[in-house]
């Protein structure tokens, strides 16, 4: 299960719970937000839709506590084209 919640501004706390619970903190630009989006979902189902993607590529307890989410595509390459499938409305 995952939970987002807004901490202020850009910066949200990510709660995924599985075998174990994490926590994170994401933090997502503006910029990166529109080119994924188009601003059609909620930056809350655009956290959450990158959780599942990772999540489908590693355990929570990999993921890293802290990041900004344009990092994701710097781990792996096919991100960015992925999320522009998953959120297109």
């Amino acid at each position: 299960m995952i939970t987002v919640k807004l901490i202020k501004g850009s910066d949200f706390e990510v709660t995924v719970e599985s075998t174990s619970t994490t926590r994170h903190h994401v933090h997502v630009s503006n910029d990166f937000y529109k080119i994924l989006t188009d601003g059609r979902v909620s930056y809350e189902n655009l956290i959450e839709a990158s959780f599942e993607f990772l999540l489908e590529r590693e355990s929570n307890n990999s993921i890293l506590s802290q990041f900004d989410l344009k990092v994701i595509s710097s781990y792996f390459p096919e991100y960015v084209k992925d999320m522009k499938r998953r959120l297109k409305a």
